[in-house]
């Protein structure tokens, strides 16, 4: 095996925090010796040891003159846990190879520099891509103080979400609706508008076979504070924030935040809508670091419009709807040219029970290049 090997097993750990870490980024860890790995662990949950942590533990006396495989800079600051280059140090890890640096500007950096003054030799950039792309959410929180923000929607053949009489049970098949559960389980917010909650009283909540799955905070764009207090998204199993306009009725902002909902006041823009990029901004103080967006065709129109989505995931059933009034995934004005369409990189086509799932990039954030 060699330092891809032993990354991409790094790399396998890291993604078993999914979903657990947040706000902190996922991380998996791998220590070898004589061509031997003697240590692993990734990060578990916030405010836990990290993975440098487990793997050392699990290494014991044998990591002294190994060399530790880490997915992101070890951190050399103290936060609610002690700085991992203090631990690497003493354990007499002789090597380490990372994958990428942390933009976090209390880690960037440092981490190495400290690691180089105690004699360790470091190498970086083994699966970079790779380790960027697992990531993003925690980048994209860090450099440009939003969620991550994943644009999903199941349509027809034809390009529609729902008939012409507004009924969407269901577009998609129960392998793709599983698939939206695990994702459901691994962000920490989805986002519906108004419009979806009136039309189908969703949940929201994560509902995985014969598995356990958390609860992502559910946020709700409702401008002018119409959501019912009978809602489903205003049942105790998870938080509900509710996006208001700041001319919402202060009867009907009481009102839901006796039902235990959180309501954030928000600007709002030429169109009377709430405006995103002040809600996203408020989300991420509060610590989301990514956000599971299953609008409807307005609500998608307003993130591709303002530049806030930065990956799409389209499930494609097999069926024909038809129907001059049924409607599309995305609203809005549109694009006036087709070289103006927002345009998807880096897409893959995959099947999905009866189904296909069309994924690809709208934007992405480089660590190393912090906007």
């Amino acid at each position: 095996m060699n330092d891809t090997d032993y990354m991409a097993r790094a790399l396998a750990l890291a993604a078993r925090g999914k979903g657990q870490t947040s706000p902190n980024p996922v991380v998996g860890c791998v220590i070898t010796n004589g061509g031997q790995i003697v240590g692993e662990g990734y990060h578990q949950r916030a405010g836990t040891p990290h993975a440098e942590v487990h793997a050392i533990k699990q290494a014991g006396e044998r990591a002294r003159g190994g060399t530790l495989y880490v997915t992101l800079e070890p951190c050399a600051h103290r936060g609610r846990t002690p700085p991992c280059v203090e631990l690497i140090i003493a354990a007499g890890i002789k090597n380490v190879v990372a994958a990428v640096a942390d933009p976090n500007p209390l880690v960037r950096g440092q981490g190495f520099t400290r690691l180089q003054k105690a004699g360790i030799e470091v190498k970086t950039g083994v699966l970079a891509t790779a380790a960027t792309e697992i990531n993003q959410p925690f980048f994209t929180w860090v450099v440009h103080r939003r969620p991550w923000v994943l644009l999903k929607w199941a349509m027809t053949l034809d390009g529609k979400i729902a008939t012409a009489t507004g009924d969407s049970r269901w577009v998609s098949g129960p392998v793709s609706r599983n698939q939206v559960h695990r994702w459901r389980h691994e962000f920490d917010g989805i986002l519906v508008g108004i419009g979806t909650v009136l039309a189908d009283d969703p949940r929201l909540t994560t509902r995985l076979d014969g598995e356990n799955g958390c609860n992502p905070v559910r946020v709700v764009v409702d401008t002018t504070a119409r959501l019912p207090l009978t809602a489903q998204v205003l049942t105790p199993e998870a938080p509900t924030v509710v996006a208001v306009g700041e001319q919402a009725p202060a009867d009907r902002l009481a009102a839901l935040a006796a039902k235990g909902a959180q309501v954030v006041r928000c600007p709002v823009n030429s169109a009377g809508q709430v405006e995103i990029g002040f809600l996203l901004r408020q989300l991420a103080r509060d610590g989301l670091t990514s956000l599971l967006v299953e609008g409807g065709a307005r609500v998608h129109a307003s993130f591709l419009q303002g530049g806030w989505a930065d990956r799409a995931a389209v499930f494609i059933a097999p069926k024909i709807a038809g129907g001059a009034g049924a409607p599309g995934p995305v609203g809005g004005v549109g694009v006036a040219r087709m070289q103006e369409a927002w345009q998807l990189r880096k897409c893959s086509l995959t099947p999905s029970g009866e189904d296909w799932l069309l994924e690809g990039v709208l934007q992405e954030v480089n660590p190393c290049l912090p906007e």
